[in-house]
């Protein structure tokens, strides 16, 4: 139900879109302290968040890719906390921020399907958690999988499952292998 609602709710936001971007690989949509000014859908391609360490360390906090929404929270903010970085050639739609608000106070199921978004994107989050505290490469690829309900990405998408499910990709390929040989 709540899957359903969010398309419904990205269907909406899409029809509402008054702009549409492209990015090329390692261009960047904001930066960490540009002001929010817009919301932005992933049409196609990916794009993520990441936030950079004092240190130089930096984490990727969301990875946003076909029909997803980059950088939800930053609704609520005045500037962005990360940068936002296509990993790959990416097309975007966007709605300025003043109008989507404007959205929430005025339609009711509109408001509605962003709560049930957000709750997906809440659920979500806690399931990544779940799965980054399990201890084996299989045991982390096995979470991944039920969350995505058995179902096998397309060829060329395993790296990013391997940083998703916070292993490298060469031990990733040697846990697939191993299966394919059962």
């Amino acid at each position: 139900m709540i899957v359903i609602m969010s398309n419904c709710f990205i269907e909406k936001l899409i029809a509402k879109a008054q702009a549409r971007r492209f990015l090329d690989q390692g261009a960047h949509l904001f930066r960490q302290s540009d002001q929010v000014r817009s919301v932005f859908v992933v049409e196609e391609g990916l794009v993520e968040l990441v936030r950079h360490h004092q240190d130089g360390a930096s984490i990727v906090l969301q990875r946003a890719s076909c029909r997803e929404v980059i950088a939800e929270a930053s609704v609520y903010s005045d500037t962005y906390h990360c940068d936002a970085v296509a990993r790959m050639p990416s097309s975007l739609v966007e709605l300025p921020k003043t109008e989507f608000l404007k959205c929430l106070r005025e339609d009711e199921e509109f408001s509605g399907l962003w709560a049930a978004h957000l709750a997906r994107e809440v659920q979500s989050g806690r399931y990544q958690i779940e799965i980054l505290s399990r201890k084996t490469v299989a045991e982390r690829l096995d979470g991944w999988l039920a969350w995505r309900g058995n179902r096998m990405p397309a060829k060329g998408e395993w790296k990013n499952i391997a940083a998703q499910i916070g292993v490298s990709p060469e031990a990733l390929y040697r846990e697939l292998s191993k299966r394919r040989s059962k």
